[in-house]
């Protein structure tokens, strides 16, 4: 039997590229770098932590088709973002354009979660490891 298979890579897609860099960079601190000259069109590579830390890295890229709209049910991949402060992160997404889609919610015994819009619709979630969280 092979080994399991992790994922090693994620992509954004966006209507605005440039708003969704100062978004990610704003919010989480992420790190972008110029891939255009690789891929023969417009792709920023991302930088999500310091290497050898837990998590995976990225791309962003401009949409390739129209945007999700409101109230349709998830269709994709929905990466969640841990962080040490549930309520900080969620008042920084919202001070840079993004917006709430579920309230926070206790995961009893492990977490706070809760999920978000970027700027470009896209979904994401937000979790703070917490044991006590009731």
């Amino acid at each position: 039997m092979a080994s399991p298979v992790r994922p090693m890579h994620f992509e954004i897609q966006a209507d605005d590229v440039d708003r969704a860099r100062a978004f990610y960079t704003e919010v989480f601190g992420w790190a972008f770098v110029d891939w255009s000259s690789t891929t023969d069109s417009i792709y920023w590579g991302i930088t999500t932590g310091e290497p050898g830390t837990a998590g995976i890295d990225g791309g962003l890229l401009p949409r390739r088709g129209g945007a999700p709209e409101n109230d349709q049910p998830v269709n994709a991949y929905v990466v969640t973002m841990v962080c040490e402060d549930y309520d900080l992160y969620a008042e920084r997404i919202l001070a840079h354009g993004g917006e709430a889609l579920t309230p926070k919610t206790a995961l009893t015994g492990m977490a706070w979660q809760g999920y978000f819009k970027d700027t470009e619709g896209n979904i994401f979630g937000l979790h703070q490891p917490d044991p006590n969280a009731a």
